[in-house]
């Protein structure tokens, strides 16, 4: 097995997985799992709750991977840079604030993206510093 830290494409599965979690759950396009069970109140059923199961075991996982690497001050940061850059393309004109549906799309990319900065965050430190975590040290 490689040591040497993620690669792009590493990253890039962890985005995109990011992705599918965030807008399986919820997305404006009302193909989600909140449309799902939204449309089906108060007829709940066994597929459901396994799916909103599996979709929560996910969302733990995510955020604390993010969480754990990243800390509240990298959070912010994350959140700040995203921001910021969405402010920037919108003072550009390149993002229509007046149009819901393409904000709410950007924002669960953003989501997307700190997560997957979250999953990826202790490899690309490592790569960056070559300084190690303690979780990944490996006994002798």
């Amino acid at each position: 097995m490689d040591k040497s830290g993620i690669k792009w494409d590493g990253i890039l599965i962890r985005f995109v997985t990011a992705l599918f979690l965030v807008f399986l759950s919820y997305n404006p396009s009302g193909y989600s799992y909140f449309h799902w069970v939204r449309n089906a109140l108060p007829d709940y059923t066994p597929l459901m709750i396994f799916a909103g199961v599996v979709l929560l075991i996910l969302w733990v996982i995510f955020l604390r991977a993010t969480l754990r690497s990243l800390g509240l001050i990298g959070l912010i940061l994350t959140f700040a840079f995203f921001g910021t850059l969405v402010w920037l393309l919108v003072d550009w004109k390149l993002v229509p604030v007046d149009n819901v549906e393409a904000v709410s799309y950007i924002v669960l990319a953003v989501l997307s993206a700190v997560l997957a900065i979250g999953m990826s965050w202790s490899h690309i430190r490592r790569r960056i510093t070559g300084q190690v975590d303690v979780d990944d040290v490996e006994p002798e």
